[in-house]
């Protein structure tokens, strides 16, 4: 069995504080203060990932601080009234409430937050107001409050907060999980009690600004760009997209973005950091399955993990079929399901007498495709369809032999790190992140982790789960030979030490580099 990788302390003398700032985040380590427990807002991707890199900075002993919104009806109730929470948490730091009695989480309090039951708004016009809300709090307080040597902002939702800080000689690196941005004036920036004069010169405009008044109510700042131009270092979640980007491979990303991008790389300020699956993903300890495993032990418990999978999901019980399984949104522009179901079709007759199934636990607009072929066919004991769920979607993965990821473009991705985890197979496109975390089986010599395809199509597809099936096909003992030394390997390389290490070594990277505080005076 592999080891582990050994969580290495950060010296005391190497003590860099970092403030954290986060739109979202799927919990907050006990260790950083009472309050930590109760405050959980998670839209997507991004709340998992600040979640997990915030708990591995403190186990490793950073000195590391975080901002996020105070969404009180997404917080534990007894947070819900202001006054008291606030009484509360004084008590707290006074009785030494607060890991090292200092303050660790710092809530951005805004009336929009208090009634919000979601991250993010039902338009762009709601998700901007609370996004200049959050930049309000973080630039007028919290960053006064906890005064950081360095502040790691997250996607365009923070994007304002790298030109202040240059202003205030703090260190900023920006983050990019998505590329999506939203413009706005300056002028409508301010209406939020944000004074852009100090620092106005360091967003980034859509057109030329000849000067702060010209500029203030005609010409619109992008809040993507502005993270990317206004930060001292930039980072990608996952190395090939990075150089993706730069090389112009993906036609939807806005010309001045790549452009931004790419000056950021070609002046050494620009990498690409894996991010990894959170650490509840873990067979061996995860209460979502009816059989907990491990590398060891896989081959009886998957089966039996399938046949509870195949009950709720309305599949034919029978632990010997393949079963390949969806975990991600069913979104045609990035993940690719249009692939599948232009074969769906052919690979459950092609693959009729060995049981083929094919489960999707995921939301998205394409749902309403796979269930008019599931009701044209009479397909309902080998193809299902459910809802995300949390819970179910960790059991697919326990019961499943084969990951199915066919995106057309990936930043990072997740499921194709947990899949291995698990026991189950990715099949992949070669592109971004899953390039950089899957490379095809060799059963031979004993390496690789899934199934890759190079073309984007549906043959592309069909070619890699026709790989998956021979693979599926040998003897149970080459296969289980197979399936443990993946498992084994994934827990290795996929944890958040590893990415929490890698984000260190760019702090203290950035920290030794000259700093130039305002782009007027470089």
């Amino acid at each position: 069995m592999a080891k582990r990788t050994r969580k290495t302390k950060v010296e005391p003398e190497r003590r860099i504080k970092v403030l954290v700032v986060t739109p979202e985040i799927t919990y907050i380590p006990a260790g950083m203060g009472n309050i930590a427990p109760h405050v959980s807002a998670k839209a997507g991707g991004m709340a998992d990932v600040s979640a997990s890199l915030v708990k591995a900075l403190f186990e490793l002993g950073a000195d590391v601080h975080v901002a996020v919104p105070h969404y009180r009806q997404m917080y534990d109730t007894s947070y819900t009234n202001r006054e008291e929470s606030n009484q509360k948490m004084l008590r707290e730091v006074l009785q030494g409430g607060e890991s090292d009695n200092v303050k660790r989480v710092h809530l951005a309090e805004s009336r929009l937050f208090n009634l919000s039951n979601r991250v993010y708004g039902h338009s762009t016009e709601e998700c901007l107001i609370k996004s200049l809300a959050f930049q309000r709090e973080v630039i007028n307080s919290i960053i006064q409050e906890v005064n950081p040597d360095l502040i790691h902002c997250n996607d365009w939702m923070t994007g304002l907060i790298p030109s202040f800080a240059r202003i205030l000689g703090i260190r900023s690196l920006f983050t990019l999980h998505n590329i999506h941005t939203v413009e706005t004036t300056l002028e409508r920036i301010e209406d939020y009690e944000i004074d852009t004069s100090p620092f106005w010169a360091n967003l980034f405009f859509t057109r030329q600004p000849w000067d702060y008044w010209e500029s203030r109510s005609n010409n619109r700042v992008d809040l993507l760009a502005s993270g990317i131009f206004g930060s001292h270092f930039i980072n990608t979640v996952s190395p090939t997209f990075l150089q993706e980007i730069v090389q112009g491979y993906h036609d939807f990303i806005p010309y001045h973005v790549r452009e931004e991008i790419k000056n950021k790389y070609y002046h050494g300020c620009a990498e690409g950091i894996l991010n990894a699956p959170d650490p509840e993903y873990n067979p061996q300890k995860d209460t979502a399955l009816v059989k907990t495993y491990t590398a060891r032990t896989h081959v009886k418990s998957k089966r039996l993990n399938k046949v509870e999978f195949q009950k709720v999901m309305g599949l034919k019980e029978n632990p010997d079929a393949p079963l390949l399984f969806w975990p991600s949104r069913l979104d045609p522009i990035q993940k690719g399901p249009q692939l599948l179901t232009e074969i769906l079709y052919q690979i459950i007759h092609e693959y009729w007498d060995t049981g083929l199934q094919v489960a999707f636990v995921a939301d998205g607009s394409f749902r309403a495709y796979i269930q008019d072929i599931i009701r044209q066919h009479g397909f309902d004991d080998r193809i299902a369809i459910h809802p995300f769920s949390e819970e179910l979607s960790h059991l697919g993965y326990a019961a499943s032999d084969y990951i199915l990821m066919p995106s057309k473009f990936e930043p990072c991705g997740l499921p194709q790190m947990i899949g291995p985890l698990y026991g189950s197979l990715p099949i992949v496109h070669n592109t971004g992140g899953l390039h950089d975390t899957v490379t095809h089986i060799n059963t031979a010599a004993g390496t690789g982790n899934g199934f890759v395809f190079n073309n984007h199509d549906s043959q592309g597809l069909k070619w890699a789960i026709d790989q998956a099936m021979i693979f599926h096909s040998l003897p149970g003992n080459v296969k289980s030979v197979q399936i443990s030394r993946i498992m084994n390997e994934a827990k290795k390389s996929f944890n958040h030490s590893v990415t929490a290490q890698s984000y260190i070594k760019l702090y203290e990277k950035m920290m030794d580099r000259k700093l130039v505080p305002d782009f007027r005076q470089a």
